[in-house]
């Protein structure tokens, strides 16, 4: 079958399914997860043999050791997607839910319903946990999905749709409601993303690269962020203790995660007094720093750094480091260089941390902790799909209730207009 042909028959079968998922209820769509769950422990011989076909196939082709351990699935892993089924079939079901329902002087009410968005595509690299994550969120929302996952992770990916489709038929679904897509054809992205008649919302999961070609390309609305540049200002309020630990914690507690600072800024009142101490700290773990001139005076090992530093995620152990008049040349850099992803404030000064909040353009704003916690788990979404830079719909970490969208209803008791 030619890719279009497929891709519209996957098309097909979705919009199908994505009716019947809409119309489900609470138990049934826990059920499906909790059964996948069990096909998983199940069939976790044969994951992860499908899984080592895939490493296997990427040391051949030269894939790096990033990338391997992010495509690589054992037990432990397995272990982790049981426990995040379980966990989403835990959380609330938002699906139905009338919110502001008022009456206006007619007498009729008026109100909002949470309902899922349809059928969502999503795009992704490497990591076959994502299959899990993104089935489960979709199935708990009520939606149906189509998945295109790397083509490094074929394999595996095509053993957790043949759990997933277990699960849904287990619990009386439809088994389209999820569906892998086989190929490795890259033309199949090119047709998920154009489908208008059948697929809603585009989420794209990956690197850079990735995400540019889809958001250039689909003619279909994209939930995404391409970059996640980063920002942690040190107010000359702050407390010295929480400002060295957050600023710390926020570059190394991991690299490569879009969550990670990427440029410390500092009130130049306390420069002379953090910059030092948290240097030290920050060339222990191997951070290069790269500052302004007023950074490189206080710290010799610091490097000058370019425009193009300030506008870069590095996702590794480089830092930007920038000394700033106050407040207002920190917001001003902010807004300038940020991928509105997520900033910190460290003050003690409440009108000043209110002033942070409300003028710093992002879809997370914080005071007084790391960047770290931008993650749909830390905010108690339970899962996340991804986060979202965009200013329409979904913003932010996006859980079960950036994946649905909201209809005004009206209850009547014979209204009619006069």
């Amino acid at each position: 079958m030619e890719v279009a042909d497929y891709m519209n028959k996957l098309g097909q079968q979705a919009r199908k399914a994505g009716r019947e998922m809409s119309k489900a209820d609470s138990g049934k769509k826990n059920l499906a997860l909790l059964k996948i769950a069990e096909a998983l422990a199940s069939h976790k011989e044969t994951l992860v043999e499908q899984n080592q076909k895939d490493l296997m196939a990427g040391k051949k082709n030269g894939l790096d050791f990033a990338l391997l351990d992010r495509l690589e699935l054992n037990l432990a892993g397995i272990d982790s997607m049981i426990e995040g089924l379980e966990q989403v079939a835990s959380l609330a079901d938002p699906v139905g839910e009338i919110t502001d329902l008022s009456y206006r002087p007619s007498g009729i009410q008026v109100g909002q319903m949470r309902v899922p968005l349809g059928v969502i595509g999503i795009i992704y690299e490497s990591r076959p946990n994502v299959t899990i994550d993104a089935a489960a969120l979709c199935l708990k929302s009520g939606n149906a999905c189509i998945l295109r996952g790397g083509s490094e992770a074929i394999h595996s990916n095509q053993a957790i749709a043949v759990c997933i489709s277990e699960g849904l038929q287990a619990a009386g679904l439809p088994a389209e409601a999820v569906q892998v897509v086989e190929t490795t054809d890259r033309a199949a992205v090119g047709e998920l993303i154009t489908m208008n008649q059948y697929v809603d919302v585009i989420v794209p999961r990956g690197g850079k690269g990735l995400i540019e070609r889809i958001s250039q390309q689909a003619t279909i609305a994209v939930i995404k962020h391409l970059d996640g540049i980063c920002h942690v200002y040190i107010d000359e309020k702050a407390d010295i203790e929480k400002a060295i630990n957050i600023a710390f914690n926020a570059k190394t507690h991991r690299y490569g995660v879009c969550n990670a600072m990427e440029t410390l800024l500092l009130a130049e009142s306390v420069s002379a007094q953090v910059l030092p101490l948290l240097a030290e700290k920050y060339l222990k773990e191997g951070v290069e720093l790269r500052g302004c001139l007023k950074t490189c005076s206080l710290i010799p090992e610091c490097s000058r750094a370019t425009d193009e530093d300030w506008d870069t995620e590095y996702l590794a152990p480089i830092l930007s480091i920038k000394i700033v008049d106050n407040i207002d040349e920190a917001i001003e850099h902010i807004n300038q260089h940020s991928s509105s992803h997520t900033e910190t404030i460290v003050t003690e000064n409440y009108t000043l941390a209110r002033r942070f909040l409300r003028e710093v353009d992002s879809s997370s704003v914080m005071v007084n902790a790391s960047t770290r916690f931008a993650d749909g788990f830390e905010y108690g979404l339970g899962a996340e799909i991804g986060i979202s830079t965009d200013k329409l719909h979904a913003r932010g970490p996006v859980g079960l209730n950036g994946l649905t969208t909201l209809k005004y209803v009206v209850l009547g008791d014979g209204q009619i207009r006069v």
